[in-house]
């Protein structure tokens, strides 16, 4: 049977690469990674989130490739009240949360919070 095995990577459209990369490496602790021909990238775990500027997105690209338009769920290490703090720290308003959610694997909590491009980013542990 042919199927999906995993998700390698994914695109996201930003009004400032260097904002979003700040953003995602100082608040979520991914790494900014440089490839091709000085195309920016963020890793985490076995993924990685490439990144396109807004009016200057890299063939092929989707559709209609917007700032503002993901709603993303990433798996935090450690404990949601930690991150919690660490969102605070950070001046990160949370959005939503904690709440029980539904995910992949089972039950998780989550908070909300939005990145620069105003995208919707849920950040979650599985419960106990």
């Amino acid at each position: 049977m042919v199927r999906v095995a995993s998700l390698d990577h994914l695109v996201l459209t930003v009004q400032d690469i260097p904002r979003a990369i700040k953003f995602y490496v100082e608040v979520l602790g991914m790494q900014e990674v440089t490839f091709g021909d000085n195309r920016k990238a963020l890793a985490y775990g076995q993924q990685k989130i490439n990144l396109h500027k807004f009016g200057k997105e890299f063939e092929p690209k989707a559709a209609s490739p917007l700032p503002g338009s993901a709603d993303l769920c990433f798996i935090i290490d450690g404990a949601l009240e930690d991150f919690m703090k660490h969102l605070n720290y950070n001046n990160i308003e949370i959005l939503q949360g904690p709440v029980a959610r539904n995910g992949a694997l089972g039950a998780i909590n989550s908070v909300y919070i939005r990145d620069p491009d105003q995208n919707l980013i849920e950040l979650s542990s599985y419960a106990l």
